[in-house]
């Protein structure tokens, strides 16, 4: 991989290692609906424009019915179900558990009928996935009821993003990734709108909680996915797609820091186990495929 490579992976890293923490800080004040409308309408706002200067806009559109369906599960299920959860849960165990989208995302691929999901690699990569999530869970269960429900909202919402990622790369493989989450950005803000005018705050919020919300938007949403589709031209896609882990080790630091998280048994225990086996289940097979 080129410098550029290599630095272009490290933003995103960051970019979208970073939306733990503001969400932590937003929620303390604002209601879900108006922060997850607020990252739409934001997102929407650049990348609709730049899919429209780049021409790709119209042939992604003969998609939309499939685009709309993304829009549901990479956006409007997973942001509500993760901002919630980070009211009972820390932005350190939230990425852990968003980490398991490779995991969740090759058992997908092989019920679409990518026989490469069987490779023996791959299948030791979701057994010890599955085991970190299991002592995750298990142990962050036992804090109370709140706990357990925001875990199962954090899980569901890493199965939406893996399956809205599968669905549209069958559905679309030649539909500009720009102008794909551009359209369903601004398809899901029109879904939030309702929701988050009704859910305005009664009073001002501070000035972390707006900023927290703003950068939600612009560097987490559109600069994020922005950088991403230059990387994926950069590196490729299997590569690109490793970003998971630097973005898991960016949240844990930063809630560690800068919201004096605590290392919790359940972190040090899952964290090399989930991350390891989502290593596993997204490498490519090298040798011949499991026989069935």
């Amino acid at each position: 991989m080129s410098r550029k490579g290599w630095a272009l992976f490290a933003l995103v890293g960051l970019l979208w290692g970073v939306p733990y923490l503001f969400m932590k800080v937003a929620v303390e004040e604002l209601a879900t609906p108006v922060i997850v409308f607020s990252r739409l309408i934001i997102g929407a706002a650049v990348l609709v424009p730049l899919a429209i200067f780049q021409k790709s806009i119209k042939h992604a559109m003969k998609y939309w019915k499939y685009i709309a369906l993304y829009a549901v599960l990479e956006m409007v299920i997973p942001w509500t179900l993760i901002t919630n959860a980070q009211r009972d849960l820390s932005s350190g165990v939230v990425a852990l558990l968003v980490a398991t989208v490779p995991i969740w995302a090759t058992l997908f691929a092989h019920h679409s009928g990518d026989t490469t999901a069987a490779h023996r690699t791959r299948v030791i990569g979701i057994a010890i996935g599955l085991i970190g999530i299991a002592f995750l869970v298990g142990i962050e269960s036992l804090n109370d009821v709140d706990s357990a429900i925001a875990l199962f909202q954090v899980l569901v919402a890493a199965l939406s993003y893996a399956w809205a990622v599968n669905m549209i790369t069958r559905k679309a493989p030649d539909a500009s990734g720009v102008a794909i989450n551009g359209i369903a950005l601004a398809i899901s803000s029109v879904i939030f709108a309702p929701f988050a005018f009704t859910h305005l705050p009664e009073q001002a919020p501070s000035t972390e909680a707006i900023w927290s919300t703003i950068g939600l938007g612009v560097i987490c949403t559109a600069i994020a996915f922005w950088v991403f589709f230059i990387v994926l031209d950069e590196i490729g896609a299997a590569r690109a797609s490793l970003v998971v882990y630097p973005n898991t080790a960016v949240a844990v630091l930063l809630g560690i820091v800068l919201l004096n998280e605590e290392i919790t048994l359940a972190i040090m225990i899952g964290l090399p186990l989930v991350l390891i086996g989502s290593y596993f289940a997204s490498r490519r097979p090298t040798t011949p495929i499991i026989a069935g």
